[in-house]
């Protein structure tokens, strides 16, 4: 085939501290259409620091959408499953994307700040969400759904607090990290919001900021002392904390009923997929998503079979070496008549693991500390 016949590719994004991440010597790699950074040396330091002090993250690969006007809220209902309705200025709901048979498109925040909301989507999954978002706008009208380009630097870890606030001052922001009780948001002005989130398990919070300004706090907050983290140790924190990722856990090949999210869910908010939730809510789930977790460090991964003596029952979807338990651990879905506590074996590489179901999280959750 002639270089004339290839298939042009298309180059991968870069966040406004691509080159801070080259200069520190982070290992990158493409991730949804960007190339972000997988570690800066060794994903299980870099777990440890979040947990036992502070890491800092770059998320600009995270979708940002606002949603603005009179029929904000009416949009945000009909787009989303949780209630949008009671949501007050300042505050964040996580909620679910269902297409019309109650498959997961996507999970994602939902911030109401300013003169309407902020939604953060997954990066693989902004496009989508954008598209249910215009979809439903179009019908309720006198709303504008904009995708934006903002920066988004998370701050993780018992001493984020004090870290952050420190260097949102050195880099000139407004915004005090102290104020915010868990999933509580502020617009701190000049573009920046800030808000008490995260995927961690840990106190925590995510900087949304123009990317001109996104690395003034980076080298504040380097300078301070803050540990630079890369997606690696990410998806092993979220991971210690039972949280599903999309794609792995979630899809729209599970529903809410199956992957144990009906918290998020609340009918009769006329969401679209209500209906075919319900019904999957009444006919009751065949499986479930449940955590578990290895005798030994021997870690499961996706794909791997989970059986109970010698009978398939389920499968695999994310997996892990802990460091905190030093042991493996994982999400998978299971035969709903499989209970926690159940011994079973994990089939890993054609080598049976033994280990236990239980319920997530694998380590104590600290978000509202």
């Amino acid at each position: 085939m002639s270089t004339d016949d290839a298939t042009p590719t298309t180059p991968l994004r870069h966040s406004p501290l691509h080159e801070r991440h080259v200069a520190a010597g982070a290992r990158m790699a493409e991730f949804a259409g960007w190339e972000m950074p997988i570690d800066y040396g060794s994903v299980v330091a870099e777990h440890m620091a979040v947990r036992s002090a502070a890491g800092m993250f770059d998320l600009t690969h995270l979708g940002t959408v606002t949603v603005t006007g009179e029929g904000a809220e009416a949009t945000i209902q009909q787009s989303f499953t949780n209630d949008v309705s009671g949501l007050a200025e300042g505050t964040s709901q996580y909620s679910l994307c269902l297409d019309e048979q109650a498959g997961i498109i996507d999970d994602l925040l939902v911030y109401r700040v300013g003169p309407g909301f902020l939604v953060v989507p997954n990066a693989a999954n902004t496009a989508v969400v954008a598209g249910r978002l215009l979809d439903q706008a179009k019908a309720v009208g006198e709303c504008s759904v904009q995708v934006v380009d903002l920066a988004c630097v998370a701050v993780q870890g018992p001493d984020s607090v004090g870290a952050l606030g420190s260097g949102m001052a050195a880099a000139g922001l407004g915004g005090d990290p102290g104020a915010l009780a868990y999933l509580a948001c502020v617009d701190a002005g000049d573009g920046v919001i800030l808000s008490r989130s995260g995927y961690t398990g840990e106190v925590g919070f995510e900087v949304f900021l123009p990317g001109e300004r996104a690395g003034g706090l980076w080298d504040a907050l380097a300078e301070g002392g803050v540990q630079p983290a890369g997606l690696g140790c990410r998806d092993t924190l979220r991971l210690e904390m039972g949280y599903p990722l999309h794609g792995n856990d979630i899809s729209t090949d599970t529903t809410p009923v199956e992957a144990l999210l009906n918290w998020a869910v609340k009918p009769g908010t006329g969401f679209v997929g209500e209906e075919a939730y319900v019904a999957a809510k009444e006919a009751g789930a065949s499986r479930k998503l449940r955590g578990i977790k290895a005798d030994g460090r021997r870690a499961p991964r996706a794909g791997d079979d989970v059986l109970v003596d010698g009978t398939e029952v389920g499968i695999v979807t994310s997996g892990s070496f802990s460091p905190i338990n030093e042991v493996g651990i994982g999400l998978a879905y299971l035969d709903a008549a499989v209970d926690l506590g159940t011994v079973v074996e994990v089939d890993v590489r054609g080598r049976g693991v033994a280990a236990t179901v239980v319920r997530p999280p694998f380590v104590e959750a600290h978000t509202k500390d």
